[in-house]
C-alpha cells in the first residue's frame, strides 16, 4: 500500500488503519502544498475498493483496481478546486519524452499524462453537474477531451511521433479551456447536495469514495451543507477532505473527521518525486519549482508586470493594461494571475513595518483577493478586474512615500 507516496510518514498511520478496519467514513488529510494528499486520496479509494479480501500494493490487477488506476471508478467522486495545467503539462513532456526515446518506463508515462487529465474531468462528473446551469457546454467540452483520451488509451497502438504530438497538444488546449473556462474555485452548495445523493446508494463493490479537494476554500452554506452529511455518513460511503490551510476549515467540521498530517517532504525527497514520476534526476529543486517550468510565462515575467502595475499606482498614472494583460500571456491558465497577484502581496508586503502601513496592507489583500473573484468566480476579464484592482489601490494612497517608501520599488 501506498507504495507511490515517497518521503510521507502520513502514509504509515493510513496503512495501519486500514489494516485494521479502523479507517472512519471521514477523514481530513492536512499538509502543505504538493505533500502528496491528492496521491493518498486516489490510493485510499483504491484499497477501500479493492477485490481482494486483503488488498494488494498498487500493481494489484483485480477489476476493482483496473479502474481506480485509470481513474474511470464509478465508485469515485472527486470534486474541489485545483490547478490542473501545470500537472498535464509536465506529465506530457514526459510522456512524449518517453515515447520518442523508447524509454522502458513508457507505460507508466501514458499512465501518468492519463490521469492528469482525468484529475481535471472528473471534477465534471455527470453526478455533480446535474441541475448546473452549463451542463450542456460543460458536457460538450468533456465530451471531446474523452474522445481524445479514447484514442491515446490502453490498448490502444500509439500513433507516429508526430501525431501523437499533435494530439497530446489538441488534449492540453482542450484541458486548458475546460479549467479556465469551467472549474469554480469553490464548490457549488448545488454539488454537495448532489454528491450526498450519491452518496446514499447502495455500492455494487466496496466502498464509495468522495475526495473534496481544498476543503478550505467553501463558503457558509457549503460548509452547512458538508456539515450535515458528515453527521449521518452513509456506511458505504467515505469523505476524504484535502487542505493546506487546515484553520480555515470550520471547527464543526474538524470534530467530525480524524486528521492525518503530511509532513512537507525534504529536498531529498522531492528530489526523489520528481525523478519517479516525471523522470528528471537532474532537475534540482522543489516539486512546484519543477512545475513552474511548465507555466506559458515565467514567473520573473509575472512579477515583473506587477512591479510596473505598483510603479503606475505609485505616480498615479494610468498603465496600459492590455498590454500588460497580453504581456502575462492573458493570465491563461489562470494560475498566472493567482502568481501575478501573490507578487503585488509580495511587494507590499514591506508596508507592514512602517506606521499606519499594515492596514493599508489588509486592505490591498482584500482587493487583490476580490480581483482574483472577479476573473475565476464571476468570469470578469482580466483586463477589466485589474482596471478596477488600479482604481482600488489609488485610493489607498499608496503614493504616500512615508507609507510606501519601505517597499523598495
Amino acid at each position: 500500500m501506498y507504495e507511490n507516496l515517497l518521503g510521507q510518514p502520513a502514509k504509515l498511520a493510513l496503512t495501519a488503519d486500514l489494516k485494521k478496519g479502523t479507517f472512519p467514513g471521514s477523514v481530513l488529510f492536512s499538509g502543505n502544498e504538493a505533500s502528496g494528499k491528492l496521491t493518498a486520496a486516489l490510493e485510499t479509494a483504491r484499497i477501500l475498493s479493492c477485490h481482494e479480501a486483503i488488498p494488494r500494493s498498487f500493481e494489484c490487477n483485480c477489476p476493482s483496481c483496473l479502474r481506480h488506476k485509470s481513474l474511470l471508478s464509478t465508485n469515485l467522486i472527486l470534486c474541489g478546486p485545483r490547478d490542473c495545467f501545470l500537472e498535464i503539462n509536465a506529465a506530457c513532456d514526459t510522456f512524449l519524452t518517453a515515447y520518442q526515446n523508447n524509454a522502458r518506463y513508457i507505460d507508466a508515462a501514458r499512465y501518468l499524462f492519463l490521469r492528469s487529465i482525468r484529475k481535471l474531468t472528473l471534477r465534471f462528473s455527470d453526478v455533480l453537474l446535474e441541475g448546473d446551469k452549463n451542463l450542456n457546454k460543460i458536457g460538450a467540452a468533456v465530451g471531446k477531451i474523452n474522445e481524445y483520451l479514447e484514442e491515446l488509451d490502453f490498448p490502444h497502438v500509439l500513433p507516429s511521433f508526430t501525431e501523437l504530438q499533435d494530439k497530446c497538444t489538441k488534449l492540453k488546449e482542450a484541458a486548458l479551456e475546460l479549467e479556465s473556462d469551467f472549474l469554480y474555485d469553490t464548490i457549488p452548495v448545488s454539488q454537495i447536495r448532489n454528491m450526498e445523493t450519491w452518496a446514499r446508494m447502495k455500492s455494487d463493490e466496496g466502498k464509495k469514495t468522495i475526495i473534496i479537494e481544498n476543503a478550505d476554500r467553501m463558503n457558509e452554506s457549503v460548509r452547512n451543507a458538508l456539515l450535515k452529511i458528515l453527521e449521518e455518513p452513509p456506511a458505504d460511503t467515505v469523505f476524504i477532505l484535502l487542505t493546506s490551510k487546515r484553520n480555515a476549515v470550520m471547527p464543526t467540521i474538524l470534530s467530525r473527521v480524524r486528521t492525518y498530517n503530511f509532513s512537507e517532504r525534504t529536498a531529498f525527497y522531492q528530489s526523489e518525486v520528481i525523478e519517479a514520476v516525471f523522470h528528471k534526476p537532474e532537475f534540482t529543486g522543489s516539486l512546484n519549482d519543477y512545475l513552474m517550468n511548465y507555466l506559458p510565462k515565467p514567473p520573473s515575467v509575472l512579477n515583473e508586470n506587477a512591479r510596473e502595475f505598483l510603479h503606475y499606482v505609485i505616480e498615479a498614472h494610468a498603465p496600459d493594461l492590455s498590454a500588460m494583460v497580453k504581456n502575462c500571456g492573458g493570465f491563461n491558465p489562470r494560475i498566472e494571475l493567482k502568481l501575478f497577484l501573490q507578487s503585488l502581496y509580495d511587494n507590499l508586503r514591506p508596508l507592514m513595518y512602517t506606521q499606519g502601513g499594515a492596514e493599508v496592507l489588509s486592505e490591498a489583500v482584500k482587493k487583490c483577493l476580490e480581483c482574483w473573484t472577479n476573473v475565476t468566480g464571476f468570469n470578469q476579464n482580466p483586463q477589466n478586474a485589474l482596471e478596477n484592482l488600479f482604481r482600488e489601490f489609488l485610493k489607498l494612497n499608496l503614493t504616500n512615500g512615508n507609507i510606501f517608501k519601505c517597499a523598495d520599488l
